[in-house]
């Protein structure tokens, strides 16, 4: 055959292959395309077992139907089944693993979360606001490197479901947006390269830009006067030009902030908006596909990028009742296909055998938390309830004010000079959960006059940190003022180091006279400064009372509302209600 025959051979074949949708034997010497897998889980929040109400364990489909999900042995059997043959496959989160709400994982610092996601095998996490919530040294120090602190199985370092103590997270975290107050530099590496597979063991880099919502550091419950944020556009931007420069062309944006697109089922898109749809349309084009958290939304997008892109946004619920998965192909030059990627949010329904070794874990913990709800603390002399006299009194209110007070006097920076807890809040949630009654309740352990582990972390607190913080005189008479808002009276308790009267019959707004509020018997000074104990909830204006807005000098108190509490107790192994005395309406 001729040299121009061959030729004409060649080019024959390499159109039938073309064709035929396969790779042309002419570049058969050439690097194949890679398909990597992108799996995510978000806002899991320490939900380990399955819960079977609308919130926790369940989800819609299109038709109406709903179907039970989430636990963390279905997610574990779930992944498996997404992974099984897949050459590249990466698993990480979006953030919000802690703060645990239920008990098991909450009682013992998150610790059981971690053991949980080391067992699935994420590689990596995004910082969340949650991953905040007691410090940046915390994250870093115990969760990410397993140092202990306080005593050893009984506040950290809790013995695990292997018999071994708490080591810390088999992976690492990032931020590149949360920097040092006083450094800008960021607390954590900014993004991570993780690296897949092509043809001859071809090693392929894609990169992860991993941010945080930006209120973080000002939040209610990841409170950090330390920390400040940047933007998240123009960070999101810097990294992938520096992505860029160092060679990686395939770069994913794992954003905790997030967005909704209502009522179009977790695998649509109806009129997206958001923070994270803002994002989406703005960042660089370099960033080929976008998983977002936060907003406990689900939702499956294609918003086109500022280059005219089509570019996958995809948010994966909470609590474990969805996994994300976005796939990519990457082409010889290690570039995204965009025209090929495609993403789905696959639930997490029971219709399949949970792993037996992730639930092994989660049903370790959950006795361990009923074994801690069942310990004793302290012994109660008479009722504790919610139940407020005409003055918006409480047993229970004034316990919580006392023990902000006393938390607070527990260290130098944070003594205060009173405290202040809103116990039926304008908006948001009451602190002051349950009554403390001195009879025997139905939880194991209890006793008539016991107060029990369990019972004193449900009656106060939602994970919230007790700030001291400066206020004026003024601003102390204004928030009095704001528990009469319209037809609500929204009381504070106050501790018992202060009295004050109010005049009812007067205007709102015009009730409380600044002389007839004793703070240590001194009538309050509008015009000097205090120290006020509270709940960055209530300080931040969460509860709904802006009074306390443009605080200064916050000083963060260790421990937070609930081990507050249960330290309170601790320290004091009797408490007995106190009279209803502080709060009087005026004479005359």
């Amino acid at each position: 055959m001729s040299r121009m025959s061959r030729r004409l051979a060649r080019g024959a074949a390499a159109l039938a292959a073309l064709t035929a949708g396969t790779v042309p034997a002419a570049h058969a010497g050439q690097p194949g395309p890679v398909d990597v897998q992108l799996l995510s889980i978000t806002d899991l929040h320490g939900y380990l077992q399955p819960y079977d109400d609308a919130a926790n364990g369940q989800v819609k489909l299109p038709d109406g139907t709903v179907l039970k999900v989430g636990g963390a042995a279905y997610n574990a059997a779930h992944l498996e089944r997404l992974r099984a043959g897949k050459k590249n496959s990466i698993l990480f989160s979006v953030g919000d693993n802690f703060s645990g709400w239920p008990f098991e994982v909450d009682a013992f610092r998150d610790e059981p979360t971690i053991e949980v996601l080391n067992k699935l095998g994420v590689q990596f996490s995004a910082v969340g606001n949650h991953e905040l919530d007691v410090s940046a040294g915390f994250l870093k120090d115990h969760m990410m490197k397993g140092r202990c602190f306080g005593k050893v199985d009984v506040d950290s370092c809790f013995t695990d479901s292997t018999g071994k103590r708490f080591q810390g997270a088999g992976f690492p975290f990032y931020t590149g947006n949360i920097v040092g107050a006083k450094t800008g530099k960021p607390i954590l590496k900014p993004y991570n390269i993780e690296w897949v597979r092509g043809d001859g063991g071809r090693r392929i880099p894609v990169g992860f830009i991993d941010l945080t919502v930006p209120d973080t550091p000002a939040g209610s419950t990841s409170y950090q006067p330390d920390l400040r944020s940047l933007p998240l556009l123009e960070t999101a931007n810097k990294y992938a030009k520096e992505l860029k420069r160092r060679g990686v062309k395939a770069i994913v944006a794992n954003v905790h902030d997030g967005g909704s697109a209502d009522g179009a089922g977790f695998n649509g898109c109806n009129a997206p908006w958001g923070p994270v749809i803002d994002f989406a349309k703005q960042a660089s084009p370099d960033i080929d596909a976008i998983f977002t958290g936060h907003w406990h939304a689900g939702f499956n997008c294609t918003i086109a990028d500022p280059a005219g892109n089509p570019r996958p946004v995809i948010e994966g619920l909470n609590h474990g009742r969805l996994i994300s998965e976005i796939d990519l192909r990457l082409d010889a030059r290690g570039e995204v296909v965009r025209g090929e990627t495609k993403a789905v949010n696959h639930p997490v329904t029971r219709d399949i055998a949970p792993d037996p070794a992730v639930q092994k874990i989660a049903d370790y913990w959950t006795a361990r938390g009923n074994e801690r709800a069942a310990q004793p603390l302290a012994r109660q002399t008479g009722d504790f309830t919610r139940t407020q006299n005409g003055n918006g009194e409480s047993t229970m209110g004034d316990f919580a004010a006392d023990v902000q007070y006393w938390t607070a006097g527990t260290s130098r920076e944070g003594r205060a000079d009173l405290a202040l807890v809103a116990t039926k809040p304008v908006t948001g949630s009451n602190a002051v959960a349950r009554d403390l009654p001195y009879a025997k309740g139905t939880g194991a352990g209890d006793a008539d006059g016991r107060v029990t582990f369990g019972e004193a972390w449900n009656a106060y607190g939602y994970g919230n940190p007790i700030l001291t913080v400066t206020v004026t005189g003024e601003q102390i008479h204004q928030a009095l003022e704001q528990q009469w808002q319209g037809a609500k009276f929204a009381p504070f308790a106050v501790s018992k180091n202060v009295r004050y009267s109010y005049d009812a019959s007067r205007p709102v707004g015009d009730r409380v006279d600044p002389k007839d509020v004793l703070i240590g018997g001194k009538p309050l000074d509008t015009s000097r400064t205090y120290r006020l104990a509270a709940l960055a909830y209530t300080l931040i204006g969460a509860d709904g009372y802006t009074a306390f807005t443009g605080f200064t000098g916050a000083h963060r108190n260790d421990p937070p509302d609930h081990e507050a509490f249960v330290s309170y107790l601790k320290a004091h192994p009797t408490i007995a209600p106190a009279p209803l005395d502080r709060v009087t309406p005026a004479e005359g």
